[in-house]
């Protein structure tokens, strides 16, 4: 949350794209003083003004949100970009114990619309990125909403967990957190619940990988999530 008050350090990544959960709308950061953001392209998607899912790109990087759109799709937003580089982006904020939602028994939005928006991802080589708010640490026999089926799914449709091709380890053995949650210290509860799915074909021209630092994100107070970094 609060965008405005972490700007310069997102800034200072220099991104092209970035997907922000718990984002205020664009009017609202207006409003709240982030005018640096007047000149990004930028699309955003949440019922409340206050905390919704934001795409913004820099750099003469444009966003259009593609249609079909299914809002009922609770804070997944796919996104055409163009540019130098032309791709579709599936924005994800996954709210999987919300909204009515139970691990047990229901699918949660991520899984639906990978079913909705297939031809979307297929069509032109995509990426799927955000906060998935799951590991498969919390996998159980017979939930509908587990982690592993959704990897599975991906990796049928040629993308791939660029995190996890990259240092060679499993779902569910991360060694290195994105979630350092409710304490925010080194060594509270901590997870990696934050991916980017890239095609394999991309995997091999990926320049820079980096996972954002406890003490920049997390110790300074801006987050308790870092950020994942990718230069392709």
């Amino acid at each position: 949350m609060a965008l405005h008050r972490k700007l310069d350090a997102l800034l200072e990544l220099r991104p092209d794209i970035a997907v922000i959960s718990e984002c205020a709308s664009p009017e609202v950061l207006a409003q709240r003083g982030a005018n640096r953001l007047a000149d990004a392209s930028a699309l955003w998607v949440g019922t409340n003004p206050n905390k919704g899912l934001g795409v913004f790109a820099f750099n003469d990087f444009k966003l259009k949100r593609y249609e079909p759109f299914h809002p009922t799709l609770r804070y997944v937003l796919p996104v055409h970009v163009s540019g130098r580089r032309q791709f579709n982006l599936l924005a994800v904020w996954a709210q999987n114990a919300s909204g009515g939602i139970t691990r047990k028994h229901q699918l949660g939005p991520l899984r639906r619309s990978l079913v909705k928006y297939r031809d979307f991802l297929a069509n032109e080589p995509a990426v799927v990125g955000g906060d998935w708010n799951n590991n498969a640490i919390w996998d159980r026999p017979g939930w509908r909403i587990n982690h592993m089926p959704i990897v599975r799914l991906l990796e049928s449709m040629n993308l791939h967990s660029v995190y996890h091709a990259l240092h060679s380890e499993r779902h569910g053995h991360e060694s290195t957190p994105t979630l350092y949650w409710r304490d925010r210290k080194r060594d509270g509860p901590t997870y990696h619940i934050d991916y980017v799915f890239a095609p394999k074909t991309w995997l091999p021209s990926i320049s820079e990988f980096q996972i954002g630092s406890f003490d920049q994100w997390i110790g300074s107070g801006l987050s308790d999530h870092v950020p994942i970094i990718i230069e392709f």
